[in-house]
């Protein structure tokens, strides 16, 4: 198994219009994105055949990518159909095709997935309850100056919280809390118990009335991560974040934040967006700063018990790093207690 295995998001699907282009990197591979004569997403190299251009600096007519350089057209398939300097005589040559990839569109989100022959037939995550009937859903996007093992980490990574968040997402009240760990299958599931009001501002639209929390997060390899909040029988949120790595030091995070809070749904839009995006813009400045310290010092770090989370998901990952189905790692259940 190997990171190219994946589907990884390239763009919203609202955002890649007809007549268009984006540049995206995945995996440190330039990718040209557009969509082509059927209206189906489409995925080539960044790169023209013939003097190196970059095809994302290019134009898109219905459906047909030409190069900004020297003009060359490319169909949805990556099929050199003219070259100008040719005059209309044209013939493509056997094999003059540029690198395409597979493309799926899922769930308002547009996937890549750069293995021709994957190991494994993975499928995107499905967003959670994403486009269904009662819920409503937050799409942000934000770039992070560190690698996608560490994003994944911060982002289900519940004693971080109550300092880089503080009085907004939790504060620090030495509150004994615990947590079960699970690792299997290729994922970490962590169910909280003990957890009540300790939300900062965001109890009032959560849990206002500190009813019992059901609180669980999910890290889904090679870089999903699920956070899921309960409280009472009509008070549901999901954080589902998709980590794309651009390089090793680059990851474009898409995040839904995905909730049905009953008849106040379209009332609370505004408040969810603003408060979700001032979180991850305080996690967008504290793993920079990380990702600092860590070019200069390296990865190794002193964990302790709170950090069960953080190793079981360096192992999954390491595990595809090397090569290996995380899924054939033991399986293996902790209990923590940890104060916040």
């Amino acid at each position: 198994m190997q990171f190219q295995d994946f589907w990884y998001i390239v763009s919203l699907s609202k955002h890649l219009k007809a007549n268009q282009v984006l540049a995206r990197t995945v995996l440190g591979e330039w990718l040209a994105i557009f969509r082509g004569s059927n209206g189906e997403p489409v995925a080539l190299q960044d790169r023209c055949l013939h003097r190196n251009s970059r095809l994302s600096e290019g134009k898109v007519n219905r459906g047909i990518l030409q190069c900004p350089y020297h003009g060359w057209l490319y169909d949805g398939n990556g099929h050199v159909i003219a070259v100008p300097a040719q005059g209309p005589s044209f013939k493509s040559p056997p094999g003059c095709r540029g690198k395409c990839y597979a493309v799926k569109e899922r769930d308002g989100y547009v996937y890549v997935r750069l293995a021709a022959t994957p190991r494994v037939d993975f499928e995107p995550f499905p967003m959670p309850h994403y486009g269904q009937p009662g819920w409503e859903t937050v799409r942000v996007i934000n770039r992070f100056a560190n690698d996608v093992t560490n994003c994944a980490e911060n982002f289900i990574d519940i004693p971080h919280t109550a300092f880089v968040h503080q009085g907004i997402f939790r504060s620090s009240r030495q509150k004994k809390l615990g947590m079960t760990v699970k690792r299997c299958d290729g994922a970490v599931l962590v169910e909280y118990h003990h957890e009540s009001s300790n939300l900062g501002w965001y109890r009032y639209f959560l849990n206002f009335k500190g009813t019992g929390i059901k609180h669980s997060d999910l890290f889904f390899m090679p870089n999903i991560t699920c956070v899921e909040y309960q409280m009472g029988g009509n008070r549901h949120l999901f954080i589902t974040s998709q980590s794309i790595p651009e390089t090793h030091n680059s990851t474009l995070v898409y995040t839904d934040i995905t909730y049905n809070y009953g008849i106040w749904n379209k009332l609370a839009l505004p408040f969810v967006g603003w408060t979700a995006q001032h979180i991850i813009r305080q996690d967008v400045k504290i793993l920079g700063v990380q990702g600092e310290a860590i070019a200069k010092y390296g990865t190794e770090f002193f964990p302790t018990p709170a950090d069960t989370i953080h190793l079981f998901v360096e192992s999954i990952r390491g595990a595809i790093g090397r090569g290996e189905d995380p899924r054939l790692l033991p399986n293996q259940t902790v209990e923590v207690n940890f104060w916040v």
